[in-house]
């Protein structure tokens, strides 16, 4: 096994150092009771993007939280066959057993710009393909106007609800009163999180 600081940026192997001597001795206990134990309350589904760091927003610690982070937060609708966010959001649900999910869109979101703006894709084909979890979205926001990314980074949001009430075990839990579904929008500039409605056909803009 090479040493840590082979071939890894020093910012990275500076974090990694401070979290050792600073962060880990002050939650030793913490870290301690994790290790025997895995009890996430919610699952967060939020958006690749690195400005989004949910732990942060949320001022959550370590184990608080379940995350699944994809390019646009986007949530395929159920279909059977191996799917790495359907096996993640089952196992959150029925073996986690976690009592809310919140799926989180948020300002300046590259995918939904790219998808508002009608950007070539045609280089990144795989992206291209991914975003098409969107279609509906794009389509209900077609006359929004100006404010077009704001609005189809809202009606997302929306959308991705809806597709997760297809997921099985989602539908089971939600039915039996077991689990709280929640849209956020994160505002990147100002820190602000605006609670969005569950589906609609319409657009609020």
């Amino acid at each position: 096994m090479h040493d840590l600081s082979d071939g890894l940026a020093d910012d990275l192997a500076d974090g990694v150092a401070r979290f050792q001597q600073e962060v880990f001795p002050a939650k030793a206990r913490l870290f301690a009771e994790l290790a025997e134990a895995h009890r996430p309350a919610t699952l967060f589904i939020g958006c690749s993007d690195a400005r989004v760091v949910p732990e942060l927003i949320t001022q959550s610690e370590p184990g608080e939280l379940f995350v699944i982070r994809t390019a646009g937060n986007l949530v395929p609708a159920y279909a059977p066959g191996p799917d790495g966010v359907t096996a993640s959001i089952e196992y959150a649900v029925a073996v986690l057993g976690v009592t809310a999910i919140v799926v989180c869109g948020h300002s300046a979101c590259g995918a939904m710009t790219a998808l508002a703006e009608g950007t070539d894709l045609s280089a990144a084909s795989s992206v291209a393909r991914w975003l098409r979890h969107a279609d509906a979205s794009v389509a209900r926001t077609a006359g929004a106007g100006p404010e077009r990314v704001a609005a189809l980074v809202r009606e997302n949001v929306r959308a991705q609800l809806a597709n997760l009430a297809t997921h099985p075990a989602v539908a089971r839990a939600t039915a039996e009163g077991r689990l709280a579904l929640r849209g956020w929008v994160y505002d990147i500039p100002t820190g602000g999180v605006a609670e969005v409605s569950g589906p609609s056909a319409a657009v609020a803009v």
